[in-house]
């Protein structure tokens, strides 16, 4: 259900072109997050990486080499037919020589800042609410009709569940040899590039090394469990079964999500 909604709700936000509904699906956002119970500072603290593509976004779409050749509507740049709100009809202003500001420019770069920013963070909230184990079911439930062509269904979910829990193995094993090499003397942050980046070789090939024993040892273990037998038939510890609720909030999410799509 919340995958489904999530990518409903991500096509919505490329389909709503006013600010009135970008602030409908703002407003969606902050009333999940807050049914979430989950503090606003989280899904915010990380988007320092989404803070810089968005910043880059509202200044070449604020700004124009030659204000000669943009207008109050903003179309010849290619900023889209989204809405600029209340700077839709003020002029370009040149600054120095040809280069200038261009308020309707500025205007939908916010725009398109708006939406990069909920289309994180509306992800964010499934991540947040949703466990390792629950994707991998979903995934496999999403995959269950390929079993007619002969797919491996379960063994793509068990993949799938493998790698989202190496991710934070691989991150703690970095920071472990990292801290080792550099209590030994590797200069990570002195001397040229190639002998910062050859320090850095001191970090990677043992962290390497580390992941394919790590990675070896869980294939027998894995083999020792059969998994991968071809006569045996995988079972579910929990019984996982679509209830009313979750189809009801699926139907008002999805309804919802077009109406916002259609009217604004």
């Amino acid at each position: 259900m919340k995958i489904v909604l999530l990518a409903a709700y991500s096509i919505t936000l490329f389909f709503v072109r006013t600010w009135t509904g970008l602030a409908a699906c703002a407003l969606l956002f902050f009333v999940v997050a807050a049914v979430s119970r989950i503090p606003l500072r989280r899904y915010f603290a990380l988007l320092v990486p989404v803070y810089v593509i968005v910043g880059f976004t509202i200044l070449f779409n604020g700004f124009a080499f030659d204000v000669s050749q943009a207008t109050a509507s903003g179309a010849p740049a290619g900023l889209g037919n989204v809405s600029a709100g209340v700077l839709s009809d003020l002029p370009p202003i040149a600054l120095v020589g040809s280069f200038g500001f261009v308020p309707a420019g500025f205007a939908r770069g916010c725009f398109f800042a708006l939406r990069i920013v909920l289309l994180v963070v509306a992800s964010l909230v499934v991540t947040y609410t949703t466990t390792s184990t629950e994707l991998t079911a979903a995934l496999g439930d999403f995959l269950r009709p390929l079993r007619r062509l002969r797919l491996p269904v379960d063994d793509i979910a068990t993949v799938f569940s493998l790698a989202l829990r190496f991710i934070p193995v691989t991150a703690e094993e970095f920071g472990r040899v990292h801290d080792a090499q550099q209590a030994r003397g590797a200069a990570f942050d002195d001397g040229p590039l190639w002998e910062r980046l050859r320090a850095w070789q001191t970090v990677l090939i043992p962290l390497f090394v580390g992941l394919f024993r790590r990675a070896d040892a869980l294939a027998t273990a894995m083999d020792a469990r059969c998994y991968g037998a071809p006569e045996v038939a995988r079972t579910s510890l929990a019984d996982r079964r679509f209830a009313p609720r979750s189809v009801a909030v699926l139907a008002g999410g999805l309804a919802v999500c077009a109406a916002l799509a259609a009217l604004l």
